[in-house]
């Protein structure tokens, strides 16, 4: 479970994380060497913790790990994890929850025979039903809030498994694309606004849900349709059955999946998330033109919207920045000081791209601002003449309680500066974001060109981060929990000297 008021700044990562990935296949012969590759594929979903659970003619085997997928899954590991279907889980742990016991898949035993579930998303009253809980006598054995959900499900009412899990969803609160691995099906469930991402894909007699449709790229399966919000599909040998848990109302699929999390080639919420990238590019370039000589993205997320701004600019772009793609989870620094050393592992400028030029930069946000103006730094330093930096997204105000890894409000930089103030401190020439309506009219576009499994009620989008406007109503207890206040806290002043933004 989340929560952004319990975890230190780490300032050389100046990124939003996400939770975790899910996928799931029942009905395949090789069900675990399927998920190992589904989980390879979404990997930059979460890279702390692994794991997989395969039911075998009803008996539950389960294998995770604190290691990425090409670490921990071999040959030998793989063939223990015998079974037709197989459920598996990527997960990016968040401070206090680093522990093997941690990782999903959770498993649980009941008279009505064994469970696995994975989760992506968080609960935001997790906390308050765990307290109730605990004082009914409850035992749990981990921090996540996937837990909540397993005891929830023990207590629940119901004829069979399928009943329970329905059930004790009725009396959680929050965002969660869910899979349960029972006897002898795979349930897929998303929550009733849809925050997170799920769809189905079929390979050959066998069905297929992943977080994201480049999983089924790369096992060879065919994507059929999104999960919808508040649906639950059931996969068992007689196919595919869909069972509407909740009443439908207005969707809010995340908006900053398709700015930053998902990869470009996946399709996200009906959205094909590169044509979407790139065409808030285009739509930057309209609304934040400059006189510059070149366009250069920051790798990788700054890329297609980069090709965007390039292409509705006129101005040619250029590899000004590289990336270190072989830097692993942790790295050893020099006793000696290296300026700048936490993002020079990651990037390095090319001088001889840079060397005299007016560069617009193009990158996916910004959170803390930290690493940004070390980039501006580090292209001065390789000669640039002018540095103007250009933001495909809004600016971020707000932390996310929906499963994604973020700061806290006085950590992010546009919570409380405004656009000149962070110009300054970033020492750029000029910053320009896009606005909220501005990416969302973006998004519908996309999703209206191609209209490829989306099923969606409407346009709207969970723009929170953006705007501090949560779909979710908290309690007041909640709203304690995760330090939401009516007003915004004073920035820390140490954080961002103003001697510094001169």
């Amino acid at each position: 479970m989340i929560n952004p008021m319990d975890k230190p700044s780490t300032m050389d990562d100046d990124h939003f994380h996400e939770e975790c990935a899910v996928f799931g296949i029942f009905g395949h012969p090789e069900a675990s060497r399927m998920t190992y590759l589904g989980l390879y594929a979404l990997q930059h979903r979460g890279q702390e913790g692994t794991g997989i659970a395969t039911m075998d003619k009803g008996r539950l085997i389960l294998r995770k790990a604190q290691a990425l997928v090409s670490e921990f899954y071999t040959e030998a590991t793989l063939n223990d994890l015998q079974g037709l279907s197989a459920i598996g889980h990527n997960r990016y742990a968040t401070a206090g929850g680093d522990s093997e016991r941690e990782l999903q898949p959770l498993t649980a035993y009941f008279s009505d025979g064994s469970m696995a579930l994975v989760h992506n998303g968080n609960l935001t009253n997790a906390m308050e039903i765990r307290k109730d809980l605990e004082q009914e006598g409850a035992l749990f054995t981990t921090d996540v809030d996937s837990e909540v959900l397993v005891h929830l499900i023990a207590r629940s009412r119901g004829s069979g498994l399928v009943d329970r899990v329905a059930y004790a969803l009725g009396s959680v609160k929050g965002s969660y694309s869910l899979l349960a691995l029972l006897p002898d099906k795979i349930l897929g469930i998303r929550d009733p606004l849809g925050l997170r991402p799920l769809s189905i894909g079929q390979l050959g007699d066998a069905y297929v849900l992943a977080s994201e449709t480049c999983a089924f790229d790369l096992i060879g399966a065919t994507f059929i349709r999104d999960v919808e919000p508040g649906e639950m599909v059931i996969i068992s040998n007689e196919g595919l059955e869909s069972h509407r848990l909740f009443p439908r109302r207005e969707d809010a699929p995340c908006i900053f999946e398709l700015v930053y999390f998902a990869r470009p080639d996946s399709q996200v919420f009906g959205i094909p998330v590169y044509v979407s990238r790139k065409r808030l590019g285009n739509r930057l370039a309209l609304l934040h033109p400059v006189d510059a000589d070149l366009v250069i993205p920051v790798p990788d997320s700054g890329v297609a919207p980069a090709l965007g701004y390039s292409e509705a600019s006129g101005i040619p772009l250029d590899m000004g920045l590289v990336r270190n793609h072989y830097v692993g989870r942790t790295f050893i620094e020099p006793k000696q000081s290296i300026r700048h050393f936490g993002v020079k592992i990651k990037l390095n400028a090319v001088p001889q791209v840079l060397r005299g030029k007016r560069v617009v930069v193009i990158d996916d946000s910004i959170v803390r601002g930290t690493t940004s103006r070390k980039i501006v730094s580090m292209l001065r330093a390789a000669g640039a003449k002018e540095i103007h930096m250009r933001i495909a997204s809004a600016p971020i105000v707000s932390p996310c309680f929906y499963g994604i890894d973020t700061p806290t409000r006085g950590e992010l930089i546009a919570s409380t500066h405004n656009n000149e103030e962070i110009r300054r401190y970033l020492k750029a020439d000029s910053l320009g974001y896009l606005t909220v309506e501005e990416m969302e009219d973006v998004m519908r576009e996309c999703r209206s060109d191609s209209q490829n499994g989306f099923s969606g009620a409407n346009g709207n989008f969970c723009n929170a981060c953006f705007t501090g406007q949560y779909p979710i109503p908290f309690t007041q207890e909640e709203r304690l929990q995760h330090g939401l206040f009516d007003t915004v806290p004073p920035l820390q002043p140490l954080l961002f000297p103003l001697d510094e933004m001169e």
